[in-house]
């Protein structure tokens, strides 16, 4: 079984050093793992996010729902995540991302905000019916020399997470929820 990820980066400016860092922590989250990823970049739909209806926007965020795991990303503007992301997650209905796997990155300046994906960005996700499997991600830019060995560490964190999720849904009896609302 291929397991279907996407990457969402709320970052206004394109191939930004924020999705740089997503997609490598993305890249060794899924290491070894058969896997199809895609990836929206906002900067690219940036003046298009408050229109409805776009019929591409339409169908990146049924791709993003349809996914298993999804990774929100953003630099942390004001404390907190672009509007730009909140823009295209305001484009779900409630419980649009119900049985996908949320993991909230945001990236930043400084330690002062590392609890932002956790206090801002993962409460949303959940309120949008995805599962956030446990704290989210900040990644400080001071560590910008050292990416590839904190994102690497941070995806080990995130696999074992996801690791022992599946030992207790696979004792839970029942269907598995299926994804692609």
């Amino acid at each position: 079984m291929t397991l279907q990820v996407a990457l969402v980066v709320g970052n206004p400016k394109p191939e930004s050093r924020t999705r740089r860092i997503a997609q490598g922590f993305v890249d060794a989250l899924v290491a070894g793992i058969p896997h199809e990823t895609i990836v929206v970049d906002l900067a690219e739909y940036a003046g298009r996010v408050h229109s409805w209806p776009d019929e591409e926007l339409d169908g990146l965020n049924a791709a993003v729902a349809a996914s298993q795991v999804v990774v929100f990303a953003s630099p942390t503007y004001k404390a907190t995540y672009t509007g730009l992301l909140k823009a295209f997650l305001d484009r779900y209905p409630s419980d649009g991302l119900a049985g996908v796997i949320a993991v909230p990155l945001l990236t930043g300046g400084g330690p002062r905000h590392a609890m932002g994906p956790t206090f801002t960005l993962a409460p949303l996700l959940a309120e949008l019916g995805a599962v956030v499997p446990g704290r989210g991600l900040y990644f400080d830019m001071a560590e910008m020399d050292r990416m590839d060995e904190v994102v690497a560490a941070m995806a080990a964190g995130c696999r074992e997470t996801l690791a022992r999720l599946g030992q207790v849904g696979a004792q839970v009896p029942g269907e598995p929820v299926a994804s692609g609302r």
